[in-house]
């Protein structure tokens, strides 16, 4: 009994994330349905969904591009610009928002000089806000770089993000 050995080819354009994407997409046997799980495949290698790699992905599914981009822009969790080096999410969520997240959100983007959506231009933060983080007994909620902390003011917040800004710490 012989096996076949399989010969791995480079993806044509060199780039060795473009095919991990199209190995992902070829075990999941380019079905429609698996758009989000190929989605969160091309941001882990990326880091963000460009507007190339939306059409692609587009391309290689026999999707619509409308189609996934309207998948890419309705789930939070993808990103259509390059991210910062850290991230702080405020929930605007109504416990949130009672116990004072617009002071915070209001606070934040004139200390770093940044909107919610953006990223500072030496890409150090991106500052992002959540409808709900279903942290509603600890609320106003933060995250930073993925942990959740209950309780913050504008100042806790603040403080948080001028070491980030000042030496990428804390």
């Amino acid at each position: 009994m012989t096996t076949a050995s399989t010969v791995v080819l480079p993806h044509p354009s060199g780039d060795k994330r473009l095919k991990m994407l199209d190995a992902t997409m070829k075990r999941h046997q380019y079905q429609q349905d698996a758009l989000i799980e190929i989605l969160h495949k091309a941001q882990e290698l990326y880091g963000y969904l460009e507007s190339d790699l939306l059409l692609y992905i587009a391309h290689k599914l026999k999707l619509p591009p409308s189609r996934v981009y309207g998948v890419a822009t309705f789930y939070h969790l993808f990103s259509l610009a390059p991210q910062g080096v850290h991230s702080c999410v405020l929930c605007t969520g109504t416990a949130c928002y009672v116990k004072g997240a617009q002071a915070i959100l209001a606070s934040v983007e004139k200390m770093a000089h940044i909107r919610a959506g953006e990223t500072t231009t030496n890409g150090q933060l991106s500052l992002l806000t959540a409808r709900c983080l279903g942290a509603c007994g600890i609320a106003p909620a933060v995250v930073f770089d993925g942990t959740v902390l209950g309780n913050q003011t504008p100042e806790s917040v603040c403080d948080r993000i001028q070491g980030w800004l000042e030496n990428g710490t804390q």
